[in-house]
């Protein structure tokens, strides 16, 4: 689930910084800078787990911060494919169940990969298997913030970062938002998530955890 990646980057500590220690003072700015951020093809950022090494400070004319190239190793929220987790239940909705792990929301089950046979209940807005037994069928419901146990099966990064304004521009520039927006049927604007996990709950003790607690 978290793993363990080394970064370079260079920290600029501002001058009312430079009483404190180097290390302390670029750890501070470094979780800053990272923690709860998502980098690409990385993973979701933690916490700095150590600094390596540090390279020589500059200050630039008219900075007066230093600047310092730090090679350090950070802890990152990556599962591995066909890792198996357990999470909450955060919504349903047509495109399948949304679970949450508490810090980390953007993680899908589609409907092709739920328990089947499934049915989506419009009226409860959640999703139903249809679970056979000889006696027939009884629908067992998926409802939010129940514990659901999940296999990761895939992963899609999306590159968040600003782009450049168009040559020429219809109106006047808006504030930037902290991922793009695209447009849903009822005309609202729906962040992307930069990170997502497509999940599966299709097999034998894959699921809600009560469905297997017996």
């Amino acid at each position: 689930m978290f793993v363990v990646v080394e970064m370079i980057d260079t920290v600029r500590i501002p001058p009312w910084n430079f009483h404190r220690q180097l290390n302390d003072a670029i750890a501070e700015e470094l979780n800053k800078k990272l923690a709860n951020k998502v980098v690409y093809n990385v993973g979701l950022c933690i916490c700095l787990y150590d600094i390596t090494k540090l390279e020589d400070s500059y200050i630039f004319p008219g900075d007066g911060a230093s600047h310092t190239k730090v090679h350090f190793r950070y802890v990152v929220f990556h599962p591995f494919l066909d890792e198996v987790m357990v999470g909450k239940i955060k919504y349903c909705s047509q495109e399948g169940v949304y679970v949450s792990l508490g810090f980390f929301d953007d993680i899908l089950i589609p409907p092709e990969s739920l328990q089947q046979p499934a049915k989506f209940d419009e009226a409860e807005q959640v999703w139903v298997w249809e679970y056979e037994t000889d006696e027939g069928a009884h629908d067992l419901y998926m409802d939010q913030g129940e514990d659901i146990r999940f296999r990761v099966v895939d992963e899609f990064f999306l590159d968040t970062s600003p782009t450049g304004p168009t040559k020429e521009p219809e109106a006047p520039a808006q504030t930037a938002s902290a991922a793009p927006a695209t447009a849903t049927d009822d005309g609202t604007q729906k962040k992307e998530s930069p990170y997502t996990l497509v999940a599966s709950i299709s097999e034998p003790g894959l699921g809600l955890l009560s469905w297997w607690s017996g």
